[in-house]
């Protein structure tokens, strides 16, 4: 799964994001009785959106994530869109958390959100062997290639 290329209709793509984000003032209620709802309306959000949730865990105070998401999506407007729908649909579950959290703001302003890509030891090695292979190839070939700007007489 690290090497597994998504499919739009003209391209390829390989975009993961580690997101942390955490609740208002960060009260720590997410493994409370909240839990199980709030990764069932993750979960839920990221699939209307087309979002594979690689790995995801609910802190007591905040959550992590591993995504991947398509470029056809800003990692900004993804996070405003599953920020505001699952406060929203937290509100409408749980009516009493508009006392703890007023004017219906359950996440805190912001995220931390970093590119995972492949590691550079990896790149660097690819170099390395896409190098020695066109020259296995260029031994490989029998016809001698003259300079076109020399005269060959």
């Amino acid at each position: 799964m690290a090497h597994k290329l998504n499919s739009l209709a003209h391209t390829k793509w390989m975009c993961k994001y580690h997101i942390v984000f955490t609740p208002k003032y960060r009260r720590k209620l997410i493994y409370n009785q909240y839990r199980k709802d709030l990764a069932d309306y993750l979960t839920r959000l990221c699939k209307y959106k087309g979002v594979e949730i690689i790995e995801g865990h609910l802190m007591p105070d905040h959550v992590h994530m591993l995504v991947s998401i398509p470029p056809k999506l800003s990692v900004a407007s993804f996070m405003g869109y599953l920020k505001g729908k699952s406060a929203l649909m937290m509100f409408d579950q749980h009516a009493n958390l508009k006392y703890k959290f007023g004017n219906r703001h359950f996440w805190a302003e912001g995220y931390y959100v970093s590119t995972v890509g492949m590691n550079e030891s990896t790149i660097k090695k690819y170099i390395r062997d896409q190098e020695r292979n066109d020259m296995v190839k260029d031994k490989l070939t029998t016809i001698e290639y003259q300079d076109p700007f020399k005269s060959g007489r």
